[in-house]
């Protein structure tokens, strides 16, 4: 019995011996390189799959090309195959081939892919992927695939976006207007609309994936943002699974760090981010003049002022998602943005008489404060999806934000020379503080209707409360050593309540290749204004807009859309237009808000022409718009007499300053957006912009018109050893508006980075504008009754480095309702924000 199993054994190994001798005689080698038949470049990361011809829908082997286009892989049998070569935006390379036993090695020599003549190449996996993409109503890009995102604020990657334009003084512009409102993951950011300016220019563009430019907004947004929406998305929206990532960065304007993480467990996913800056930048200095075309004794006003700043600025976000079964949806996030920041400055103001060998009077000023703002926010919704129509839709949405912004000054008077005692030129401390604060409920329902149809319809409520307090005392002691008392005469406490309902509907049809976007939406604002301390008499005041809008777009070749449409936009004046403070720290220059502004309606036609392969992006916009009701700040010089504003004062000479329902202005612009990927280690791009502008007041007299053209663009290259570089550069003419103009301005920087361990350790270094230390800023403003001019000089040069690293894998993201509350209504202010021109 022991021999037969020994025999049986004996013949099983000999059995699996041949079979293995076999096995190894008929597997065969495949190799190859693929390269572009147009750039001679290797075609990296093209998709391999080999199949026998009887089984075509069973894969024998799948790989791709490395990064110079070149492929080689074992495969096992002997008989008829097929391969297949794919990349997206490419046409697909398909081969017959048969291999007889014994063949050792199938070469398929140099094969050459060309660009798909029957596909949108909008996405494509190469060493240089797409940054643009292309709607019907938008244009998006990404920010996470740039490599100077590494080094680079965010307010400098805008630079780059297609229809957004910085200029040297970082205000930004979108469709050529600075009337704008921005979006954080989907949701509106009011405390960013209000002042996008500071507050972009601190976030490091690591923290962002890609920026949304809505250029037609529908009938589901609020009706308020002429130029459009930015909807920044943050990394933490689109990271999947377990991922920490960990950043440091230092530079000559300071420092900062921040950090991202991931985790999911079962049904709940939960993703945070947490980002700090310090900023401290150089002394700037000011200077201004100003002629008095009636006064003799009081003719030209010089000042001259110089200043220090320092801030810090600070980010954090939670969010998580909870789902409930397939077709229920919890999302749940908190969020803030914010800062604070100290400034001193020194300050020197003289009078002359028309012969200019006496002063009139003259005085320095002395001060120095301190404050800080911040938005905080939180948020639920609820999405139901339709079981029977994945495509049906309903959404329940609560937020709650608010805006607390304070604000603590004092100034001193010294060297007073034959000042009028009119000025009142106490010491004087300023305390203020404005917050808003929103409720808003929403609801929205989706639904399509066949294959070529779709309608959406949904209600929001708003209640939101503006807050303004502005406590003033002073010191009227001689020797200013005094104790400082207060002066109610001089406070102002403000509220300012809206309410506000809104219903929308919309269509889309989309049929084949065209897409037709309709809408209408309905707003009705009850406005409720009180006066507590100061001047001003309480009102109430209700609004009722009808919002149309429509869009439509074409698709005229696999890579070529023409889009167009109309939009009519509104603005609600934020609190920044509407407080009545009188802010007369400085004598000769005053400026107060105006609490009976109206909304401004605008009306805007846009065309445009997009290009998107996987080798050039090419976007051309022309857009029209026109407002008959504009808010626009509006100075006049005051009289011999001084004026009286309530229980307030101007005294002779000074520049009063306020906000007025008065603007009629004309808009034309053309803008270019052109990005060639050169080869997969170089990319070439352009952003450019031209508008003609005419604006007037017909109540004031005033007009103004002009060309205004911005230009930016740059070369990015990736070297061996990994080195990735990027030299970019850019400039823009004078400005205009509707009492004056602006300086242009020019800017370069020069950005390296290079990353370690599989791209989870990245070094960056970075400059910018290395041999000017200063960058200078002309202004010029005039009147009936006078002429001022301005220069001012900021810090211009920086240089520094930044580190990051990445720990964990990706897998699983933090899922988040289809829709949610986007409240776009507000007007901002302040700061040459989003809010106006």
């Amino acid at each position: 019995m022991r021999i037969k199993w020994t025999v049986l054994l004996y013949l099983l190994m000999i059995s699996g011996l041949a079979l293995a001798q076999n096995t190894a005689n008929t597997s065969f080698q495949v190799k190859g390189i693929l390269l572009d038949s147009l750039t001679q470049e290797g075609e990296p990361y093209a998709t391999i799959k080999i199949v026998k011809k009887e089984a075509p829908a069973r894969a024998l082997k799948m790989l791709v090309t490395d990064m110079k286009g070149r492929f080689q892989e074992k495969v096992s049998g002997t008989g008829n195959f097929v391969i297949t070569i794919t990349s997206v935006g490419r046409t697909p390379i398909v081969k017959n081939f048969s291999v007889k036993a014994g063949e050792k090695v199938v070469d398929f020599g140099t094969l050459y892919v060309v660009d798909a003549s029957n596909e949108l190449g909008q996405v494509e996996v190469v060493a240089q992927k797409p940054l643009v993409k292309v709607d019907v109503d938008k244009i998006e890009y990404n920010i996470e695939d740039d490599p100077d995102s590494k080094t680079n604020s965010v307010i400098e990657m805008l630079r780059k976006v297609p229809l957004v334009t910085v200029d040297g003084e970082d205000n930004i512009q979108v469709n050529g207007s600075s009337s704008f409102k921005v979006h954080v993951n989907g949701k509106p950011n009011n405390m960013m609309s209000n002042n996008p300016k500071e507050v972009l220019k601190s976030m490091p563009a690591n923290t962002i994936k890609y920026i949304e430019v809505i250029t037609s907004p529908g009938a589901k947004y609020d009706a308020e943002g002429v130029g459009g929406i930015l909807n920044i998305v943050t990394v933490g929206s689109g990271f999947e699974g377990y991922t920490a990532t960990f950043s440091a960065r230092v530079s000559n304007m300071g420092m900062g760090g921040g950090a991202y993480a991931t985790i999911k467990q079962g049904k709940l996913t939960l993703t945070g981010n947490y980002n700090y800056s310090y900023n401290s930048q150089p002394t700037s200095y000011s200077e201004s003049y100003r002629e008095d075309y009636q006064s003799i004794e009081q003719k030209y006003l010089e000042s001259a002022n110089s200043s220090d700043n320092s801030g810090q600025f600070q980010h954090g976000n939670l969010e998580a998602s909870y789902e409930i079964d397939t077709l229920r949806l919890l999302t749940m996030s908190v969020g803030m943005y914010g800062g604070g920041s100290d400034s001193e400055s020194n300050g020197n103001t003289i009078m002359w008489n028309e012969a200019r060998d006496e002063k009139a009077y003259s005085y320095r000023t002395l001060s120095e404060g301190d404050g800080s703002w911040y938005s905080i926010r939180g948020n639920v919704d609820y999405q139901r999806i339709s079981k029977k129509n994945k495509n049906r839709m309903f959404t329940l949405s609560y937020k709650i934000n608010t805006q607390p912004d304070k604000s603590d000054y004092y100034n001193r008077y010294l060297d007073r020379y034959q000042v009028p005692e009119v000025f009142q030129l106490y010491n004087s401390h300023t305390f203020g503080k404005t917050n808003t604060t929103e409720h808003t409920f929403q609801a929205d329902y989706t639904t399509p209707i066949g294959k070529l149809h779709t309608v959406e319809a949904g209600v929001k409520y708003i209640i939101r409360n503006n807050v303004s307090e502005n406590d003033f005392s002073e010191d009227k002691s001689e020797d200013g050593n005094g104790e400082y008392q207060y002066n109610e005469g001089r406070s102002s406490h403000y509220k300012h309540l809206n309410d506000i309902l809104a219903a929308y509907f919309g269509y889309t049809l989309r049929y084949k290749d065209f897409t037709f976007k309709p809408g209408v939406r309905y707003e009705h604002t009850a406005q409720d204004v009180r006066y507590l301390v100061g001047a001003g008499e309480d009102f109430k005041v209700n609004f009722n807009d009808v919002v149309p809008s429509v869009s439509l777009g074409i698709k005229l070749g696999p890579t070529q859309t023409l889009r167009g449409g109309y939009d009519m936009r509104i603005y609600r004046p934020g609190i920044w237009y509407l407080n009545p403070y009188f802010d007369d720290r400085n004598p000769m220059f005053i400026s107060q808000g105006n609490s009976e502004l109206e909304s401004e309606k605008s009306h805007a036609f846009n065309l445009s022409y997009s290009s998107f392969s996987s080798k050039f992006n090419i976007n051309v916009a022309l857009r029209h718009s026109f407002n008959n009701n504009g808010i626009e700040r509006v100075s006049r010089l005051i009289g011999p007499e001084g004026e009286s504003f309530g229980d307030h004062f101007a005294p002779e000479g000074a520049l009063y300053s306020t906000y007025a329902n008065i603007g009629k202005s004309r808009n034309t612009n053309m803008s270019l957006y052109f990005n060639w990927n050169a080869s997969p280690k170089t990319r070439i791009y352009i952003n450019g912009r031209g508008n003609y502008s005419d604006i007037k007041s017909p109540a004031q007299e005033l007009h103004n018109y002009g060309w205004q053209g911005s230009i930016y663009g740059g070369i990015q290259h990736t070297f061996p050893w990994k080195l990735r570089a990027s030299l970019n550069g850019g400039g823009s003419t004078p400005y205009i508006s509707l009492q004056g103009k602006g300086s242009g301005y020019s800017y370069y920087s020069l950005n390296v980075n290079r990353s370690f361990l599989k791209d989870r350790l990245t070094v960056s270094v970075y400059g910018s504008n290395l041999f000017s230390k200063y960058r200078t800023f002309d202004n010029t403003t005039f009147g009936e009754n006078f002429y001022s001019a301005s220069k001012s000089r900021y810090a211009n040069r920086s240089f520094g480095m930044s580190v990051s690293y990445r720990l964990g894998e990706l897998k699983a993201s933090v899922k988040k309702a289809a829709r949610s509350i986007s409240n776009d209504d507000v007007k901002g202010g302040g700061g040459n924000s989003g809010g106006g021109e």
